[in-house]
């Protein structure tokens, strides 16, 4: 601990006994708030160091163990501030929740009809709590919510090509994220992958010679984080649900990042949407709840009423359905689509998204007055850059924001990286945590999702950032 080690003339010095110490007005103390049996296990670790060094007290002694059973009880997940420039961010919880959501979820923490007709006093099905929603807004015989898109895709396959082929370009077998992989999911599913075409060009002969008496399912795929340009080619998804059609097969439509509305209305970059599927035929089309949605996670599922009927039944189904609380925030997300008008202020996502850049710049000049006078190794400033939407929704376009800079000062640029990375590190250590990015030799603060610096100010008031 803190106490020099005892000379050789000296005896060494010998901890109290555990009963000792849970018998005092410290160890009480602790008791009362961490529990016995946590804070005899931390108290347990002291002393065994205690005895291996022969040094310490008593003081010492309870200091170490609250000191530990504090960082034992800290909360793991905790809120950040978002200024890496990409709001959808994967690592960072994708879509952040409208108030609507977060009450919702807090109703459903205590006993609700999740399950149950307050009609009819029976029994009930848990998606009727947002087919409504989904039938009104996307015009689809039915839908249902499974717990994100990749089990959705798991769902569909399974349940209505289970056994047989599934036809699909070659330019669309994605990585999804975290190494799953298209072809990955599809066997899991119980599917065997026939894909046709090219990597970056695919004709409506390659599907229709694909056909057989094999064949179960034509599926489309959107591209996730990544396009390809030049020389490419596709099957428009009208073209592709008539072929299917001709030959009795479901068209499945794997949207993705699941827009609802017209992004162009609010000065975003065109994402097909869910209801321009459907007019194109799709029999069957899936998508996220916590990307171009704004919801929580999950995967939606929408289309022919027979087919989803199919889908429910299949005993997977069972297996990745929704909680009671994300149940509630998906319904609560998706009733702030009844009005348009307001979306853009009642939803983060798209309040982010729409965002003027000299909306953000004023918001970053009013930051960089807070940081300039507690960084002066640094040369901080304003600077232009560009924002992405994030998880693989509209993955090559970008929107225009403005940043809070940190560059260094030394002209040698000696250790610029490592300086930049415990700068990084100093306001992730925050009491609310500030992600930022690293790049071109400078820190970067973006503050399209950053609304205002009051609480950050009072957070790193006297701080120091080297």
């Amino acid at each position: 601990m803190v106490e020099s080690m005892p000379k050789n003339n000296q005896p060494i010095w010998r901890p109290p006994s555990m009963d000792v110490l849970l018998r005092s007005a410290e160890g009480l103390d602790l008791i009362s708030v961490y529990g016995r049996k946590a804070t005899t296990e931390e108290l347990r670790v002291v002393l065994a160091e205690c005895r291996k060094t022969g040094r310490g007290n008593a003081g010492n002694i309870f200091g170490s163990a609250a000191l530990a059973l504090a960082r034992r009880r800290a909360k793991s997940i905790k809120t950040v501030y978002n200024l890496t420039g990409s709001v959808l961010h994967t690592n960072l919880g994708r879509a952040p929740l409208s108030d609507s959501a977060i009450a919702a979820m807090n109703v459903a923490g205590g006993f609700v009809n999740l399950e149950y007709d307050l009609d009819r006093g029976v029994r009930g099905e848990r998606d009727n709590h947002i087919e409504g929603w989904l039938k009104r807004l996307t015009g689809a015989e039915a839908g249902i919510a499974v717990n994100n898109n990749a089990a959705a895709v798991l769902a569909v396959l399974n349940a209505l090509s289970r056994g047989k082929e599934a036809i699909i370009s070659r330019g669309e077998l994605v990585e999804i994220g975290g190494s799953f992989r298209m072809p990955e999911v599809m066997a899991r599913a119980g599917v065997k992958l026939r894909e046709v075409g090219a990597t970056n060009r695919t004709h409506l002969s390659d599907y229709e010679n694909a056909i057989s008496e094999k064949t179960g399912i034509i599926i489309r795929v959107r591209p996730s984080n990544f396009a390809i340009y030049g020389f490419t080619s596709s099957v428009p998804e009208k073209d592709l649900a008539a072929l299917a059609h001709r030959h009795g097969l479901p068209f499945y439509d794997e949207l993705g990042a699941g827009a609802l509305l017209d992004l162009r209305r609010w000065g975003l970059p065109y994402e097909r949407t869910v209801q321009e599927a459907l007019h194109d035929g799709a029999d069957v089309i899936s998508f996220s709840g916590d990307k171009l949605l704004g919801g929580p996670q999950a995967g939606l599922i929408v289309g022919r009423k027979d087919l989803i009927t199919k889908i429910s039944k299949n005993p997977l189904k069972r297996a990745i359905r929704l909680d009671k609380t994300t149940m509630a925030a998906l319904e609560a997300t998706l009733a702030l689509y009844d009005d348009e008008e307001k979306l853009a202020d009642l939803l983060p996502t798209l309040r982010f998204l729409s965002r003027k850049e000299a909306e953000i710049r004023e918001v970053a000049e009013e930051l960089a007055a807070v940081v300039i006078p507690l960084a002066p190794e640094w040369r901080v400033s304003v600077a232009g850059c560009k924002s992405q939407i994030g998880s693989g929704a509209l993955p090559v376009d970008v929107l225009e924001s403005a940043a809070v800079v940190f560059e260094s000062k030394d002209p040698s640029k000696k250790s610029v990286g490592r300086k930049l990375k415990r700068l990084a590190s100093e306001f992730r250590e925050l009491p609310t945590p500030i992600i930022g990015r690293i790049h071109e030799e400078k820190f970067w603060l973006d503050c399209r999702c950053l609304e205002g610096v009051s609480k950050i100010k009072s957070e790193i008031n006297g701080l120091i950032f080297q």
